[in-house]
């Protein structure tokens, strides 16, 4: 837990460098225009999703077979190379470049997930998984707001700063990380296994699998909206700078962190999986939709704390979720929700830009730049009431 906490911890922190800056250079790149900015953004993240859905599942068959250590290692490298790209781009198209060769090796994360599949036992699921949560909260507090100040410096420093960080976690990776997955307990690899259509056959195989993937399915989609709207409307609407994204963003991983790395072990033990998992979605909902309907910076602020609440839910559910296969899928799992996350992450973009595009352009019937997270909240109301039917056995 120790080794693979400090993994996701470094790739967290690399990616949360360049969250307050990525916008702003393809912003820079055309001239300033937020809006083909909005655009653009959108296409480059559906590009980065649909080479993550091709290829999450072929990886995840790939960790079943040889381990989880190698798929960590070569997602590694492969967003160290994606962030010395985009740092060199000399053009627009470059960063499709980038984004499409992190799409094809990103696998960090689910792996990072069936490995704690792998050496915890099934009760203690939620809490190692509020781990991962947490390490992404410290990634998303240090990150930002370094990348805030490096970007206000010179807007291409952060992306050679993640670099450093991504290619260091690959070397200590190789040097440091132990295997989880023994061979005794490792898949034979089938190529009808290792693409999407055959990933999403495995959700349909098990009894409340697949409800409990559109939960998740839900979730990554409504999350979307923070990848590809939050740093255009803060400084739309609120006139934020670089520092500030930094600043709030760093709010927003502290107090996820707290949450995820503090709150879940216990409230899990108190509540079980499925009050949580419940509870976090009502928070999440709650506070999207105060970022849409802050008047001011300081209510949206306020919405930060609840959001950080829905870090509540993917613990509890992704511990559900594990229940339903043998170790043996674990990877395949991860694999599989990877996809689905490649599908959110394809129509997230063009969904929540288009919005945000429409409602600040000259042809909206008006002026509502919140409508995106609105939007998000709505999604996440429904994944409540699916939650809610495919987890009633576990009351």
């Amino acid at each position: 837990m120790v080794f693979i906490f400090i993994t996701v911890l470094l790739d967290i922190l690399a990616l949360g460098i360049i969250v307050p800056v990525y916008p702003k250079l393809v912003e820079g790149f055309l001239g300033g225009d937020t809006a083909q900015a909005a655009i653009s953004l959108g296409l480059i993240t559906t590009l980065f999703a649909a080479t993550q859905f091709l290829f999450a599942p072929f990886l995840g068959a790939l960790s079943d077979h040889f381990g989880r250590r190698p798929i960590i290692l070569l997602s590694n490298l492969g967003l160290g190379l994606d962030y010395l790209l985009v740092a060199f781009a000399p053009t627009l198209p470059w960063l499709f470049v980038g984004r499409a060769l992190s799409g094809l090796t990103t696998a960090s994360i689910p792996t990072a997930t069936a490995y704690i599949a792998d050496v915890t036992p099934v009760k203690k699921r939620a809490a190692a998984f509020g781990m991962i949560g947490a390490a992404f909260g410290i990634g998303f507090v240090l990150g930002p707001a370094l990348g805030g100040f490096l970007g206000h410096l010179d807007p291409r420093l952060p992306f050679f700063v993640a670099a450093g960080l991504s290619l260091a976690n690959w070397l200590y990776g190789y040097f440091i990380l132990p295997e989880s997955l023994p061979p005794s307990r490792r898949d034979t690899f089938h190529w009808r296994k290792a693409n999407p259509v055959g990933s999403l056959e495995l959700l349909r195989s098990r009894p409340n699998l697949l409800g409990l993937a559109s939960v998740k399915f839900l979730n990554a989609l409504a999350h979307m909206v923070l990848q590809t709207v939050f740093v255009l409307y803060v400084g739309y609407r609120y006139d934020w700078d670089e520092r500030a994204v930094g600043l709030s963003l760093m709010l927003v991983g502290l107090t996820t962190g707290l949450v995820q790395g503090v709150l879940v072990g216990p409230v899990v033990k108190r509540f079980k999986e499925r009050k949580t998992l419940l509870a976090g979605l009502c928070f999440g909902a709650t506070g999207f939709a105060l970022f849409g309907l802050a008047p001011t910076g300081t209510w949206f602020l306020v919405g930060v704390l609840f959001l950080a609440l829905w870090g509540l839910n993917d613990p509890a559910l992704g511990s559900l979720t594990t229940r339903l296969v043998s170790p043996r899928e674990q990877g395949r799992l991860q694999g599989a929700l990877g996809s689905l996350r490649g599908i959110a992450e394809m129509a997230g973009p063009g969904i929540f830009t288009v919005i945000f595009a429409y409602f600040i352009g000259k042809n909206a019937p008006f002026l509502f730049p919140g409508a995106p997270f609105l939007l998000s909240s709505f999604l996440i109301l429904a994944g409540f009431g699916l939650a809610a039917w495919f987890t009633r056995k576990y009351r």
